[in-house]
């Protein structure tokens, strides 16, 4: 829902802070007092299209902000996280105007496109009058309405995935058809490689163990006579080190009996003759293992260098040698796989077939539903002061196969019982086009998707006994939304949960707009002007407060 909405220098706007509440909200005042530039602002920050005029004379630039709670469970949660806009619970929608003529948008303090601000906006708030954000006059709209007003939802995805499907085959034998020369031509190629690499029989550890191998055979005469060296140090020279530390051990041990103190002495020698005599075995067991081979060496100089040319054929290294030869392999099957034109015509049939007959049962669905909600919508037209007009939900058979389905969706209406029902987009009155959506919003309040629903002009025309059904179904209608409407109507008024004032004043030449939130005596007293023009008795006082009263009670 719409929490605030700031507005500074916006045609006769100086500065304007709004706090709005869930339920029926409507704003009230005299006539060019400024009601319609606040739906004007909140259209602007949704996206719509602006020009420097709209920037209030004498300032550099106008700026509108509005916030928004959003549910977890909405879509634009999804929208946003999938551009990197964030939202923690509130969507941030800001836009700027310069005198210039040029403008910026945000959204949660992000630089975007205008579309971008436009299809965010289209998640938040449906404006019902004479404004580019009235959804219901927009082909998709209408669809997805009636698809979920009808539950098709998740079948109309399912057929547009279908859809996707089948073209992705169509284009798979396409491609085979106007490539296959191009595609044959890669498949040599591919296979070529495959041959090579498998022939190569190259393994990252086989790598690693080769090149320990060569390390060992190119200094395999180093390391024999280091080893020689090692053994006679240690053991198998005259005086060597192992004999002569026996030596010492031997001797303290015919003296420890005289002094037990070089018990310690021998308690790290011994240990230390045992490590040594140790070191002496494993030594002489490397030595025995060594073998200077000239022929393995040559072998080993081979392979490392048959590598190396693979390496140096396909432009890549060592390590990367068994990816290369996974993709070529994937991609030859594919090849292989997509390389029978009568196996792609029969995939390709399959999926048209799969998509016909999900599409078909999605159709007959759509045509129950259409029925159904045009006599509901109807119905609801004949109580706002539309009598014998008409709402036709067509389906109209495509040439083609689309993504949403078999059929066109198309909203029409019929002002009178005579008149052929026309496209909604095409509807001329903005109040009449505002009772028809406000009657279709009713009736589809529980699968409506838009949180806040604004209605401006909805009581053009009407009176009596009319505006009072009208302000009956704004308020149930604001029992599942947040809805605002700008009315003249007392008995509209008088039916909202809440109630803002709109006036205008003057000083120093300048032309500024106030919203001011009344309390219930002020209402009162609001109601009375709209109910007896500029001269307000203490009867139209009493009349507003029984209206008022009325109203009251119905939201018990």
């Amino acid at each position: 829902m719409l929490l605030t909405l700031n507005i500074r220098d916006f045609v006769i706007v100086e500065r304007l802070e709004l706090e709005f509440e869930r339920g029926f909200t409507v704003l009230t005042g005299e006539t060019g007092a400024g009601k319609s530039i606040l739906v004007d602002a909140l259209a602007l920050v949704l996206g719509e299209r602006a020009e420097a005029i709209v920037v209030r004379q004498g300032a550099e630039r106008a700026e509108i902000t509005a916030e928004f709670e959003i549910e977890t469970r909405s879509p634009l949660v999804e929208w946003l996280g999938e551009r990197d806009l964030g939202s923690d619970g509130v969507c941030l929608l800001r836009r700027v105007i310069e005198a210039s003529g040029r403008g910026r948008a945000f959204i949660n303090g992000t630089p975007v496109t205008l579309a971008q601000l436009r299809e965010a906006g289209e998640f938040l708030v449906d404006i019902h009058g004479q404004h580019e954000h009235q959804s219901l006059v927009r082909a998709a709209s209408q669809r997805a309405l009636l698809d979920a007003y009808g539950g098709h939802a998740a079948l109309a995805s399912r057929v547009a995935e279908l859809f996707r499907a089948w073209r992705q085959r169509v284009e798979q034998r396409s491609a085979f058809e106007s490539n296959a020369a191009a595609m044959a031509a890669e498949r040599e190629d591919l296979a070529w490689k495959v041959q090579e690499l498998e022939a190569l029989a190259f393994t990252a550890e086989g790598w690693q163990e080769l090149a320990a191998e060569h390390r060992r055979l190119a200094h395999a005469a180093s390391l024999i006579e280091g080893a020689q060296l090692g053994l006679d140090l240690l053991s198998e020279s005259e005086g060597s080190s192992l004999s002569q530390l026996n030596a010492v051990i031997a001797r303290l041990q015919s003296l420890v009996e005289h002094d037990q103190t070089l018990r310690e002495v021998l308690d790290v020698l011994e240990p230390a003759a045992i490590q040594m005599q140790e070191g002496v075995y494993t030594l002489r067991h490397y030595q025995q293992k060594l073998d200077a081979d000239p022929q393995r060496l040559r072998e080993a100089d081979r392979r490392i260098e048959a590598v190396h040319s693979a390496c140096r054929k396909f432009r890549t290294t060592p390590e990367a040698l068994p990816a290369l030869l996974d993709r070529a392999r994937t991609r030859l099957a594919e090849l292989d796989a997509g390389g029978d034109p009568e196996a792609l015509q029969r995939l390709e049939a399959q999926a048209r077939d799969e998509y016909l007959r999900e599409a078909k049962k999605l159709s007959a669905g759509r045509r129950k539903t259409a029925a159904v909600l045009g006599k509901e919508v109807s119905s609801a037209m004949q109580s706002l002061a539309m009598a014998g007009a008409a709402f036709v939900v067509a389906l109209t058979q495509l040439t083609e196969p689309s993504s949403y389905g078999l059929e066109q969706i198309e909203f029409r209406v019929a002002a009178h019982a005579a008149m052929t029902p026309q496209p909604l987009a095409k509807v001329a009155s903005g109040g009449e086009l505002s009772r028809l959506s406000l009657a279709i919003q009713t009736v589809t309040s529980r699968v409506a998707q838009v949180p806040t629903l604004v209605f401006d002009e909805v009581d053009a025309g009407i009176g009596g006994r009319v505006a009072e059904i009208v302000g009956q179904m704004l308020k149930a209608l604001g029992r599942e939304h947040q809805v605002m409407c700008i009315t003249h109507l007392p008995q509209v008024a008088a039916s909202a949960d809440h109630q803002w004032q709109v006036s205008k004043s003057s000083s120093k030449a300048r032309v500024s707009s106030r919203v001011t939130a009344l309390a219930a005596d002020q209402r009162i007293d609001e109601i009375a002007r709209m109910l007896g023009g500029v001269k307000i008795t203490e009867t139209t006082r009493k009349h507003a407060a029984e209206m008022l009263g009325i109203g009251e009670r119905r939201t018990k």
